[in-house]
């Protein structure tokens, strides 16, 4: 059974460039054939079998590769599926269910426009991200550790926060001067509130007896708030980062719609207008593999600062 999970990926490669190769393509598709499909089928062949050939020398290699196996395996039968039904029977929409060879040729024709749109996307993203950890944190730390500071901004979040960034673009492009500025201002907004929260959840539920053992050796406040209570919190306030991440992205894409020149968001909005869906797709792929990117370093940030808690706390 471990044996055939090793070679799936290699049969599904396989059983995919087959169908591509030797099923005609439907009578209703009258454009010029592009060999990228075709490339990226065989070069996953030979990377799988380099994969299976290796698995048996290196045995830690070979426990990873038969577990993930079966995913490679499922996405490369996805990939045959569709292809089938768009270029070789054509059974939905061509003008919005593109083949594969038109999405990757997006790729090759117009990959520098979509690395300035994607540096576009990342700029506001870093600008809005930076501005709502920053204050997130700060009124965390203040609404956790102060009774007085929670008193007073404790219904100010219960109020506000709930209510989607969204919600507020009437207002956002009412009181900033231009489109970008009201976007920066909508995402460090969806960011602020989860951050805000778990930072000061955390930062109450630490042990007083840490706090008292820290007085008695001499601890100032300052001391307590970044040796002691930030630390312990942290678990919490990567849950809130996590959490405000994800936020980021669903109003970033909403606020570069609203008429932001350039960016990912922008982008599809524009290619959709004109129903070149073949680059909405890109498009899609493009912010799919950035923020996937962007969870996976924040993963390892998290893996990094909270390493003493390896085997005590599962994620």
């Amino acid at each position: 059974m471990l044996l055939l999970k090793r070679f799936l990926p290699l049969i599904s490669a396989a059983a995919a460039l087959s169908v591509h190769l030797l099923v005609p393509n439907s009578p209703k598709f009258f454009e010029k054939p592009l060999p990228y499909l075709t490339f990226i089928l065989y070069a996953a062949g030979i990377a799988f079998a380099v994969c299976i050939a290796v698995s048996f020398f290196k045995k830690d290699f070979g426990e990873k590769y038969t577990y993930i196996a079966p995913f490679y395996a499922a996405a490369l039968l996805f990939i045959n599926i569709y292809n089938l039904v768009t270029l070789k029977l054509m059974l939905i929409p061509s003008i919005y269910f593109p083949c594969l060879d038109k999405i990757l040729n997006v790729f090759v024709k117009e990959k520098l426009f979509l690395l300035t749109c994607l540096a576009h996307s990342a700029r506001l993203l870093f600008l809005g991200f930076s501005i709502g950890l920053i204050c997130g944190l700060t009124t965390g730390i203040l609404v956790g550790w102060s009774k007085h500071w929670n008193y007073w901004v404790t219904p100010f979040i219960k109020i506000v926060g709930p209510i989607p960034s969204t919600a507020w673009i009437p207002i956002a492009l009412v009181c900033f001067p231009s489109t970008r500025q009201a976007s920066v201002f909508l995402i460090a907004l969806a960011v602020w509130f989860p951050i805000t929260v778990l930072t000061s959840s955390g930062i109450s539920n630490v042990k007083n007896a840490y706090f008292e053992v820290a007085s008695t050796l001499g601890a100032s406040t300052f001391q307590k708030i970044f040796k002691i209570a930030l630390p312990d919190a942290m678990p919490s306030i990567f849950i809130g980062v996590f959490s405000g991440t994800c936020a980021s992205f669903l109003t970033l894409m909403t606020a570069e719609m609203l008429g932001v020149k350039f960016g990912i968001g922008w982008y599809i909005n524009w290619q959709r207008e004109v129903l070149a869906y073949a680059n909405v797709y890109a498009g899609l792929i493009t912010i799919a593999v950035s923020f996937s990117l962007i969870i996976t370093a924040l993963f390892k940030v998290r893996d990094s600062l909270l390493g003493w808690q390896k085997g005590v706390i599962k994620w």
